[in-house]
């Protein structure tokens, strides 16, 4: 069979760590990066098993259906789309899905679209052009999103998107989206997008036998993310609100992750005691600081600087850099930013170490 041309899709500023991820893992050739998007030739044939649920940086995989020229920003180009679904071999992509773990048979269709830059039209009007040109090559239902509802079950799922040069049709390989993860049973204010977190934890370099911590654990995100990418770990979350609490309790169950109640300004545990740290701390957006990091952003840092051990590292979602001196001023030094966009607002991820005996 014809090796597939995949493409991943991302939050914007982890294309990079997505392209990084499938090359560790020897997924396939990368033949382009654009924005929010990371497109790869599958390296052999059959595909290494577990090929989809082994990218976890990555908020999405699709085969690559059709391209062409972006249609501009005239409405008339949103229908001049549907030509798209008229050049894909869909009996091809049918194959190839099933070749790489997804459903063979399509039953339905249901599309969504994206585009940089102002347009005059909207993203349904994109939607509405493609999904009834395929339903009605492949001779099955369209459920269009303007309505807002679900769309019935086994319905396929396509994606145009428009990046102001290629007008690109994809379609999943996978039943959802892979940034749904199964243990998210669970949800708090706040949580934190688990692409993202696995981003973090594979930058922060985890070893198996270290003792890895994140004092304002949230859902359990972060630490869930670790234990699935580097078992062999010691796992422990704090925090401060109960129902955080219970919520990373259930969505690890059954994992190596202990999730205690307290105050992220002053842990119950010894000095040094963290190989890493990974954190999503509280700093004001989404939820507001509690206890003691209500009363200074400093006793935050100080506590970090406390249970990291020398030469330890920790990642930290900051939402600006006006955050990176309390760090510094701590004796924390930031060896990497990296610039990503988080439930629509810029912010950045930082890897830090401590500073080594002697």
């Amino acid at each position: 069979m014809t090796a597939a041309s995949l493409v991943a899709r991302c939050v914007h500023g982890l294309e990079p760590t997505v392209a990084a991820e499938v090359l560790r893992r020897g997924l396939g050739v990368i033949t382009h990066i654009g924005h929010r998007e990371v497109h790869f030739r599958v390296a052999r044939s059959p595909a290494p098993p577990g090929l989809i649920g082994d990218l976890r940086t990555a908020d999405d995989v699709f085969l690559l259906a059709a391209q062409g020229s972006d249609v501009g920003v005239s409405r008339k180009g949103a229908a001049a789309l549907a030509g798209l679904a008229g050049a894909a071999d869909l009996a091809v992509l049918a194959r190839l899905r099933r070749h790489h773990g997804g459903l063979g048979a399509i039953t339905g269709v249901e599309v969504s679209a994206s585009f940089l830059g102002r347009r005059n039209f909207t993203r349904y009007d994109v939607e509405d052009a493609v999904g009834h040109a395929l339903a009605a090559r492949l001779g099955v239902g369209y459920h269009s999103r303007r309505g807002g509802g679900a769309p019935p079950p086994g319905h396929s799922g396509w994606r145009v998107t428009l990046d102001g040069e290629r007008a690109t049709l994809l379609l999943r390989i996978a039943e959802r989206p892979l940034h749904r993860r199964a243990y998210k049973r669970r949800s708090v204010p706040g949580t934190l997008h688990p692409p993202v977190a696995a981003a973090m934890v594979a930058m922060a370099g985890i070893e198996p036998g270290d003792t890895v911590l994140d004092p304002c654990c949230g859902a359990g995100t972060l630490l869930i993310e670790a234990v699935r990418q580097r078992p062999g770990i010691r796992a422990h979350g704090f925090d401060l609100a109960w129902q955080a609490v219970t919520a990373a309790r259930e969505n690890a169950a059954g994992l190596p992750v202990a999730v205690t109640w307290a105050d992220a300004g002053r842990l119950p545990v010894p000095d040094d005691v963290a190989d890493r740290v990974l954190a999503n701390p509280p700093w004001g957006g989404q939820v507001a600081p509690g206890g003691l990091l209500a009363v200074s952003a400093g006793r935050w840092w100080a506590e970090l600087r406390r249970v990291l051990a020398p030469g330890g590292t920790a990642v930290v979602l900051l939402p600006g850099i006006s955050e990176l001196p309390l760090g510094i001023s701590q004796g924390l030094t930031p060896v990497h930013l990296q610039r990503v966009r988080v439930a629509g607002a810029e912010s950045f991820l930082v890897r830090w170490t401590a500073p080594r005996l002697g």
